[in-house]
């Protein structure tokens, strides 16, 4: 049971992994081409949060952002496949940052194509966002049934 366990979370770990050393590859002096598209993405997610919370995100460099994305799968990945809870909330956290930002399909009008692709790799990212959490509450779950278990009492004879 423990070895499927495992290979379950290379499996999942990998769609991380993989992803991160690409956008490393990629990353270069200007942070490559994931700088060019999160730019004006994360420019519109300012803009909204702006508009409908009244709070101004702070200005930050975009390469720097990406190269924070890097690591947290990179490093959450890695710890994930050993078992670890910290790599399932440093990946946990990617998620949550990350989705709205990327898959910013609130932006376009229901009939145009971006939205249903968009949308697709939204849902696909809470997908993983919810094993993420499911992985976490079972950990945490195990971790308290092994504490209610009583030590065999000593027998006397």
């Amino acid at each position: 049971m423990a070895f499927v366990s495992f290979i379950g979370r290379v499996l999942f770990a990998s769609v991380f992994i993989l992803s991160a050393w690409q956008e490393f590859n990629e990353y270069g002096i200007d942070g490559g081409p994931a700088v060019k598209s999160l730019r004006p993405k994360f420019n519109v997610f300012s803009q909204h949060v702006l508009a409908n919370t009244g709070l101004q995100v702070p200005d930050v460099e975009i390469k720097y952002l990406v190269a924070a994305a890097i690591a947290m799968k990179g490093i959450g990945g890695l710890l994930f496949i050993l078992g670890s809870s910290l790599g399932a909330y440093l990946l946990l956290l990617h998620q949550a940052i990350a989705t709205p930002i990327l898959y910013d399909f609130y932006n376009y009008d229901v009939e145009k194509k971006e939205f249903a692709q968009l949308f697709v790799k939204f849902t696909q990212s809470l997908a993983l966002l919810g094993a993420l959490l499911f992985f976490i509450g079972m950990k945490n779950s195990m971790m308290r049934r092994l504490l209610k278990k009583k030590a065999p009492k000593a027998k006397t004879v």
